[in-house]
């Protein structure tokens, strides 16, 4: 028996409680707005004909890469603007990453929810910044924290009287270079009645594996996320591009778009087997 979790609702799209999984999906960053457009576009006509619940999800700035030299991406300023272009032409909700207390503001103006970064997750003046906005807000679980220490963030959260919060697993430290996911994690967040997002091509990471890169394998996303939605998750969060070996960020652990349709497949099947158990 699967545990239900609060409901969450993110600009209509609801999370948690009896719904279908989210399917939360983007590139990593935004590379340019063509290619940030299309991929949207695609992704909303995919989880679309699928009957999934969609939020589009891409970086304006990615604040922790492993060299000084790796593409960041164009800055809150510009990357605001085209993430709001795109939800304005496509109506679906938009979430990216914040790494500050200064970004919240225009942050939380322009996105239907914000989402605090795995490496800040324990960071108490922008946790409480962010949940003072009362948006809906994704934290996700620092890979050096147990799966009870999620606790300790969601109190920090809820202090702030919101409660529209949902939490990411996205792999454990296992090792120099590597993650690996423990399944055992996703019960135990999900009991602090929350819900809970896998994130599938994150957790494939081998972080700083290229040296000055981090690797990724790509090849195990869809036996992950089946292990995942039959464990009970509430959601799956996808990177996604439509040539990840040209990707300017995280391009080895990203699926690439035209299999998403294949994948998503399913994951709505087994999702309704599991429902009707």
């Amino acid at each position: 028996m699967v545990t239900l979790t609060k409901e969450v609702n993110i600009a209509g799209i609801k999370l948690g409680g009896n719904n279908p999984p989210l399917i939360i999906a983007g590139p990593c960053v935004i590379e340019s707005e063509d290619v940030t457009l299309h991929t949207a576009q695609r992704l909303k006509d995919i989880c679309g004909s699928g009957g999934l619940p969609f939020v589009f999800k891409c970086s304006y700035d990615k604040a922790n890469r492993t060299s000084i030299k790796s593409f960041r991406g164009p800055g809150i300023e510009k990357g605001l603007r085209i993430l709001s272009d795109i939800k304005s032409r496509l109506n679906i909700p938009v979430i990216s990453d914040v790494h500050s207390v200064a970004e919240i503001k225009p942050a939380s103006e322009a996105l239907d929810a914000l989402q605090i970064p795995a490496f800040l997750c324990r960071q108490t003046d922008l946790i409480s910044a962010a949940a003072e906005t009362g948006k809906p807000v994704n934290i996700k679980k620092g890979q050096f924290l147990a799966p009870w220490d999620v606790k300790n963030i969601i109190e920090k959260f809820t202090a702030e009287g919101n409660h529209n919060l949902f939490i990411t697993e996205r792999g454990a430290s296992f090792g120099y270079n590597n993650l690996v996911v423990d399944f055992r994690a996703f019960p135990i967040m999900r009991s602090f009645g929350y819900p809970v997002i896998f994130d599938v091509t994150h957790s494939l990471q081998l972080p700083g594996g290229h040296g000055s890169s981090s690797g990724g394998q790509r090849e195990f996303a869809e036996p992950l996320a089946r292990a995942a939605v039959a464990v009970g998750v509430d959601g799956l969060f996808f990177e996604v591009h439509p040539e990840p070996e040209k990707a300017l960020c995280d391009g080895p652990n990203m699926i690439k778009l035209d299999d998403v349709l294949n994948l998503l497949k399913t994951i709505k099947a087994l999702h309704q087997v599991i429902k009707g158990s």
